[in-house]
């Protein structure tokens, strides 16, 4: 087994939660409990991601929340992941994350998206143009990072707070359109595995093949999203895993909302024709107790070669949700006080959906077909 998981970053992706009978309240606390104990495991970053009109996610007002948990927190980095600049003006966001910069300095992390992050209604509620289907997303992103460079005489609209500023911009992406364009202009990419792995394979290998150097960066650097439900056993782990499959099923249904409490077994919860395409969102999924969770994320990392995972729980009970992100980074403190044993082989990078490893379990699903 490789030992890389000792060497590889584990960050938090957070949608900020809110349970059947709880609250938009209460899912904030959550977070910023969460974000303070991730601080304490060690974890890289804590991102939020932009939804808008769903009931059981919190975090439309991305940066407000990254203020809340930045201003929670000390040390680990707090972002976007991502904004969804269809959405915004791109002046606004530069605004935002400059004035986040200023006052977190060198902890801010700005993650863009192209999709809207919500219903057609929803986005011309957002005040974006009618038709509008991300078409403009490359000149948008060139006006943006254009406002958080040092101001030149005569420069007509500034960013303040936000010019000369360093805030870190990754290009998210769940196709090739932001792995190819993130490659063209050599910035970071992280892939929306956790809830959209078809492309995995196939952008990452655009990205990295076409990555051209840059002034944010010298080589091609990759993270993926991967959903974590870790738990005491593998039996318990997989049932806190239904609290998600649960909420794919309300998203193909049409009724998204908020998250359901687990069950102990799906059958009789979606019919046949739905249980596919709830298993295809959810393929890139690590579940499962301590050994099994080592055991998978390793997998993942050997057939990626992801530099960073970005590791996501929609877990209903709090206390089971830290737990659950606690094993992960004990699974990564393990890796680094254990010796290989056996040479890694060269050639290809196994499967991560196939995994050559001691628990082909670890990791739900296949390639798609």
């Amino acid at each position: 087994m490789s030992q890389r998981l000792a060497s590889t970053p584990l960050s938090v992706l957070d949608l900020a939660p809110i349970v059947q009978g709880g609250t938009a309240s209460d899912a904030f606390r959550n977070t910023l409990d969460l974000a303070r104990h991730a601080e304490e495991w060690d974890y890289k970053r804590y991102w939020v991601a932009e939804h808008h009109n769903i009931s059981g996610i919190a975090s439309a007002a991305t940066a407000v929340v990254i203020g809340y948990i930045a201003g929670g927190t000390t040390r680990i980095r707090v972002g976007a992941g991502g904004i969804m600049l269809p959405n915004h003006a791109p002046l606004i966001i530069a605004e935002q994350f400059g004035t986040l910069e200023s006052l977190y300095q060198c902890r801010i992390d700005l993650g863009l998206g192209r999709a809207p992050g919500g219903d057609q209604r929803t986005a011309q509620a957002l005040r974006r143009k009618l038709g509008s289907s991300g078409d403009t997303f490359p000149q948008d992103l060139m006006e943006l990072l254009s406002y958080f460079r040092a101001a030149v005489p005569g420069q007509a609209v500034r960013a303040v707070p936000g010019e000369g500023l360093n805030v870190p911009i990754w290009l998210l992406g769940s196709s090739d359109f932001s792995a190819r364009l993130a490659a063209e202009l050599g910035l970071p990419f992280a892939f929306a595995s956790h809830f959209a792995p078809d492309y995995l394979f196939a952008a990452l290998d655009l990205y990295r093949t076409h990555f051209k150097p840059s002034e944010w960066l010298d080589k091609p650097h990759v993270m993926i999203g991967v959903n974590l439900f870790a738990a005491e056993t593998d039996k318990e782990a997989h049932r806190l895993f239904t609290s998600l499959q649960q909420a794919f099923l309300n998203l193909i249904r049409g009724h998204p909302g908020p998250l359901p409490p687990p069950v102990d077994r799906m059958d009789g919860h979606w019919n046949p024709a739905e249980r596919p395409h709830v298993d295809r969102m959810t393929r890139v999924s690590v579940v499962g107790s301590p050994a099994t969770v080592q055991r998978g994320l390793e997998s993942l990392i050997d057939a990626t070669g992801a530099d960073e995972l970005m590791l996501t729980g929609q877990i209903f009970d709090h206390q089971a949700r830290l737990r659950s992100f606690q094993i992960a980074a004990d699974a990564r403190k393990a890796a680094s006080s254990e010796q290989p044993t056996e040479p890694d082989l060269p050639g290809q990078p196994a499967d991560p959906l196939h995994p050559q490893a001691p628990s082909p379990e670890s990791i739900r699903g296949s390639l798609p077909r």
